[in-house]
Parts: structure tokens; sequence; C-alpha cells
């Protein structure tokens, strides 16, 4: 799982420090290879990237201001978490959340906050240690599906999936997932794909590509 995305400069003034994009789009294929349990076979779904990506237009609602995200709720694949923050280890590699507790999400604090412009990135296991993980149905999200984020500030992010990915994990999208947006987008990213017996890992990387459309009422 070790790969080095060395970090660099401050983003936005608030002391989080910008790795570059193709490094840590590096470091986070090739840790999520670990997001199933030892020795697990599972193909999750025939690799997508032949096709192309379903898309959907959604109106893009205005920025918010900085705030951590708290939690994750994506409806449609029943997938609800608090959101712990993912930095850097000591050896400057990305942290994820421990498989050993699958149904634990992450949000990558040296991204955007969710709601801000730019590409805010949500990470989460298909599964660990034998049970399902917190994004193991993340493959059936489609167009138009609603993801929802609260904020510290209270506030709770409305986001609307935009399309679907599934690349091979030796062409992972930096540029799409990591690069800067007009506005404030979302991706959600796990594990997908065959299942390499000899890596121990999957293939592929699901990742979902959304856009931020307001925010709704908290409770």
């Amino acid at each position: 799982m070790s790969v080095h995305p060395r970090a660099r400069g401050n983003r936005g003034g608030r002391g989080r420090v910008a790795a570059t994009p193709a490094l840590v789009a590096l470091a986070l294929s090739l840790v999520l290879s670990g997001c199933s349990a030892a020795g697990e076979s599972v193909d999750l779904a025939s690799p997508a990237s032949a096709q192309p990506p379903a898309q959907t237009s959604v109106r893009t609602s205005a920025a918010l201001p900085p705030s951590e995200p708290t939690w994750i709720d994506v409806p449609r694949i029943g997938a609800r978490s608090s959101l712990i923050p993912l930095g850097l280890n000591p050896d400057r590699t990305v942290a994820v959340p421990s498989v050993h507790q699958p149904m634990q999400a992450g949000w990558y604090q040296y991204s955007p906050t969710p709601g801000e412009v730019g590409p805010a990135v949500v990470l989460g296991h298909v599964n660990g240690d034998g049970q399902d993980g917190i994004f193991a149905r993340l493959r059936e999200l489609q167009p138009g599906d609603e993801i929802l984020i609260g904020r510290q500030d209270g506030q709770v992010a409305r986001f609307v999936v935009q399309r679907m990915s599934q690349p091979p994990k030796t062409g992972f999208p930096a540029d799409e997932v990591y690069g800067d947006t007009a506005g404030p987008e979302l991706r959600l990213i796990t594990c997908g794909g065959s299942f390499d017996h000899a890596a121990r890992s999957y293939r592929d990387n699901i990742i979902a590509f959304a856009t931020l459309t307001g925010t709704v009422h908290n409770g």
C-alpha cells in the first residue's frame, strides 16, 4: 500500500497541504487496492471502460464557505457513515480508513471541503475482513442520484451524480478526479471490477462524479 505523494504548499490559506494531483491520484488508486479482505475473490462488475460514460446535466449551485464534513448519506445504495479526515502518513503517503472498519468513510482533508469550489474527495472500502464496505454498492449509482454531506457549520450539502466511471487502476484519471473545476464538485472512490488473485486486490476503481446543487434542511 505504500506510495509516496509529496505534499507541497498550502491550499486556500487554511493550512491544508496540497499534494500534486498526479501523485495523490496514484497514491489513492494504489492504496485502495487494499480495500478487499485478504484472499477474497469477488467480481463486483464487468469493466465499464469500453462504454461511453452516462452523464446528466446538473445545474451547479453557488459555492459554500469552507466547513469540514461530518457525515455522508447516499440514499440509493443505503450508505451512511460519519466522515473521518484522511491526511498523510509520516512517510507522506495518503492515509485511508482502516480495512478492519470497512463501513467507515473518510474525506481527504487536503482536497476542498464539500461545497467549496473544486473537487472534494471521499474514500471508502468496497469490503474488508469478509464484510461489505461502506461503498460496496457504489457501482449501482446512476446519473441523477443524490448524495448528502453534513458539514460542521450545520449545513447539509446536496450533490447530484453526473456520471460514473470504472477505470483500471493502471489508468487512473488523475486530471478528471483532482483537476480544478469551475464549481463545487464531489468524487466518491472505491475499488471494483474483477479480482486479481496474484495482487490480492481489485483491478479497477469505481468513481462517482457529482455536482453541488444546493443545501437541504437537516432533519
